[in-house]
């Protein structure tokens, strides 16, 4: 960890926010070159509805706003690498190292939930609403309500596919277990099917369309979660059992027991098995934390 003052970590922040839009900015312009062909990509699932738009600007509208969510897919691994550059220094080194490796990750999910909300859940609930439309009325969909429906459905998607990801790292840093997730089930529940009727049209199987993968992603991240808690008590259970731990060439002794060792050779492995609970277990975290980042703690 380094220690800095606040001047420099608001510096530090401004840096990275400043490189972040910046790339943003880049991106941008990019997605703008190349508007056009996104834009008869995303009106495939219309299938020929020809939109309509009913004022002069919004051809400029809904440009930026196409081109500003490709840009946004487009920066989210170096907004995460930012981050990761950001918060780096307070991080111990084993953190840092696992953090730097979630982001790769964490960008695949997100482009996966996008692609699973374009290609699955917004089609089916798009052609639903059409077909119940044109029961009754000549449809006509304008270009800007099209687009802003389309991603109120695919962006939440790629957000909430960043939950197992999520769950990964928080349960490996000690922040959440798997007990806590089971603990906040029925609550998660209940705001995924706020979440999936809020999103979709009012019909079951619409609903289910939407709320089925969202419960779906929250089991598989409390499996995750007990997959990463159980190999960081293994690797806790493989600490205490062994009582001499050594760096490298270095045998790190505690210096409670440092007195009964004077009559042994410096070359001499040290014995703790007559330390109490209390010692070895400060042994332990003097030892174990830094390569590993593991906080142990006592346990009844």
């Amino acid at each position: 960890m380094q220690n800095i003052s606040l001047v420099e970590h608001i510096g530090e922040l401004r840096k990275r926010l400043l490189f972040v839009f910046v790339f943003f900015l880049v991106a941008l312009i990019i997605a703008l070159i190349f508007v056009g062909n996104v834009y008869s990509y995303l009106v495939s699932p219309a299938h020929g509805l020809k939109l309509v738009v009913l004022g002069p600007g919004d051809v400029v509208q809904i440009y930026l706003s196409i081109a500003g969510v490709v840009a946004f897919a487009v920066t989210i691994p170096f907004l995460l690498w930012q981050l990761w550059r950001f918060v780096g220094p307070g991080l111990k080194a084993s953190e840092r190292h696992y953090a730097a490796k979630m982001i790769g990750p964490t960008s695949v999910m997100f482009l996966l939930g996008v692609l699973f909300g374009y290609y699955v859940i917004f089609p089916e609930i798009f052609r639903f609403l059409r077909r119940l439309a044109q029961l009754h009325f000549d449809v006509m969909y304008t270009a800007t309500e099209y687009f802003g429906f389309m991603f109120n459905i695919v962006v939440p998607f790629g957000i909430l596919f960043e939950l197992p990801v999520a769950v990964l790292f928080l349960t490996h840093i000690g922040v959440i277990t798997p007990m806590w997730l089971r603990k906040v089930r029925r609550i998660a529940y209940f705001i995924f099917v706020i979440l999936g009727v809020f999103i979709s049209p009012p019909e079951l199987i619409s609903h289910l369309s939407v709320v089925i993968p969202m419960i779906l992603i929250y089991e598989l991240s409390i499996g995750i979660s007990v997959l990463a808690y159980r190999k960081k008590l293994a690797a806790e259970k493989w600490w205490r059992g062994d009582p001499k731990k050594e760096v490298g060439l270095v045998t790190v002794v505690d210096p409670a027991v440092q007195q009964q060792t004077t009559d042994q050779s410096p070359d001499d492995p040290v014995d703790l098995s007559d330390v109490s609970k209390d010692e070895n277990t400060s042994i332990h975290k003097q030892i174990f934390s830094p390569p590993v980042g593991i906080h142990l703690e006592e346990r009844e």
